[in-house]
């Protein structure tokens, strides 16, 4: 008998956890809610204004990388590129860009021969994105994020 009114105490005490309400904070929820985003995609992708007339994200997307790759070959051609020989190679950049709009290159993945024939192509292009107009950062969920994302540019000098 004592055994059970042991085990009686003991479970009416354990029980008495389940009464008690747990109270979650605003930023407990938010925390756990942005574990669920999947950041990798986002609702508007970064655009230029010219392409904001534009409906569907993957046509901005298209608008975007044409806007800037034109804007750096642009720059490109504008230089006064000096080589012994031709250079005909694709170069794939890797940017991110800002919740602010500030567009960073992060790396350049050049073929060696290019970096033999134009050493400084890194810099002529980290210079060109001085001169980019205003970007709209990508948004996700009403609010601004950051982006990471490549380019390939076809580099072709004579």
């Amino acid at each position: 008998m004592r055994l059970i009114s042991v085990f009686l105490i003991f479970s009416l005490v354990a029980s008495c956890d389940y009464f008690n309400v747990k109270k979650t904070s605003s930023e407990a929820i938010l925390k756990e809610e942005l574990k669920t985003f999947n950041w990798k995609d986002v609702d508007e992708y970064p655009s230029f204004s010219v392409c904001d007339s534009l409906v569907s994200n993957s046509e901005k997307q298209a608008c975007f990388s044409e806007v800037l790759t034109s804007h750096i070959l642009g720059f490109l051609q504008q230089e006064m590129i000096i080589v012994t020989k031709d250079v005909n190679d694709t170069i794939n950049l890797q940017f991110k860009l800002s919740e602010r709009g500030v567009l960073t290159l992060v790396n350049a993945k050049i073929d060696s021969l290019t970096i033999a024939e134009i050493p400084n192509l890194q810099e002529l292009i980290t210079q060109s994105l001085d001169s980019l107009p205003k970007i709209f950062p990508a948004s996700k969920h009403g609010q601004q994020v950051k982006t990471a994302f490549n380019l390939p540019i076809v580099i072709n000098v004579e």
